[in-house]
């Protein structure tokens, strides 16, 4: 079925983390296969979604409060660690997300760097935007950790996930995951993923 499926992630996201682990199933259920694209979700937060920033002020938010409930469920029922929120919250995921887009272009890697930084952060509890933590996590999963991070910090690496954060808000995404089936058909989060499996079946 080829590459249908297109993924924009930031790692600091508990929403995210849920449906990075969901998509594979989906992915074998229908026989397409995924891009993932890293951007910063604060950045399109900035561009587009700001509320975001008001309803974290507010300590009386009834949504967002169940809104800890459900993602907790949805953890149990994907059986997925979930410590979360963490003393790093709301992480800033800028050093994160160059690690990633400096292995776009080597997708098994990225994934593999992607598992294991969600984890990093949301069963461990470690710092998502400490760059020794992170070449940590990459050398464990048996990645070139110091190489990742050097390339984290050249400005090839810092203009994509510029570009990739710019493409996605381009395209009316809003959030993490914006996911993409056939280029134009948009979804946003874990919950969407069964309507992602429904156009990937019609």
């Amino acid at each position: 079925m080829g590459t249908r499926v297109e993924f924009f992630f930031d790692l600091s996201s508990p929403w995210t983390c849920l449906a990075f682990h969901n998509l594979p199933a989906v992915l074998a259920r229908t026989g397409a296969s995924a891009r993932y694209r890293p951007i910063l979700v604060g950045g399109v937060f900035n561009a587009v979604n700001p509320a975001v920033y008001a309803a974290r002020e507010q300590a009386d938010n009834r949504r967002m409060q169940h809104g800890w409930k459900v993602l907790k469920d949805w953890a149990r029922l994907a059986d997925v660690p979930m410590n979360f929120p963490s003393r790093w919250h709301p992480a800033k995921s800028v050093a994160a997300m160059r690690f990633a887009a400096a292995l776009e272009d080597d997708q098994p890697a990225l994934v593999r760097f992607a598992r294991a930084a969600f984890a990093s952060y949301f069963d461990r509890q470690e710092n998502l935007d400490d760059p020794d933590v992170l070449e940590t996590v990459a050398t464990v999963e048996g990645l070139d950790g110091a190489a990742i991070r050097a390339a984290a910090g050249s400005d090839a690496v810092k203009a994509r996930l510029r570009a990739n954060t710019e493409e996605v808000v381009a395209r009316g995404g809003y959030g993490s995951p914006t996911i993409f089936v056939d280029g134009e058909d948009m979804y946003f989060g874990n919950d969407q993923l069964p309507l992602v499996e429904a156009a990937l079946t019609r």
